[in-house]
């Protein structure tokens, strides 16, 4: 099992900043360009719920499709784990905290790649991946949230 985690902060108050993660259209907002990912269904419109399941198509590589769950829900954290997708295992855990006057978001996944032993050796490639799109997750929602 591998783990990422990425943090930041955002000048805006942590319930603005709530809303905009638990509204299911801000994925399309925080998600590089280049990923084309679109929200094919969520079970309750567009709120975030514990229980909520989420469908999502976009490019890793290839042309994906993804399946999660939203298994945790309490004010300033949710997680959401994958049921089907390109990972055996996601377990991403989005918490939010005061920072001052601002937000600080923070991202903690575990993940697991399939494909056993070639799965092991795209890890470093996953990570750099995954390093990237959090970066751009921390502009565009700054920018968002302005």
């Amino acid at each position: 099992m591998r783990r990422f985690s990425h943090a930041f902060a955002v000048d805006a108050p942590i319930d603005r900043v709530w809303a905009f993660y638990t509204d299911i259209g801000h994925l399309e907002i925080i998600t590089p360009p280049e990923m084309g990912l679109k929200v094919v269904r969520c079970t309750t419109g567009r709120q975030l719920a514990e229980g909520t399941e989420v469908w999502l198509e976009g490019n890793l590589v290839v042309k994906s499709r993804w399946h999660s769950r939203i298994t945790r829900l309490q004010p300033y954290v949710y997680v959401d784990e994958m049921l089907e997708g390109r990972f055996r295992v996601w377990k991403h855990t989005h918490s939010f905290e005061k920072a001052g006057s601002g937000t600080k978001v923070i991202d903690e996944i575990e993940y697991e790649l399939q494909y056993g032993p070639l799965g092991k050796m795209l890890e470093g490639y996953a990570e750099k991946q995954l390093a990237k799109i959090f970066a751009h997750r921390k502009d565009a929602t700054i920018k968002a949230l302005r």
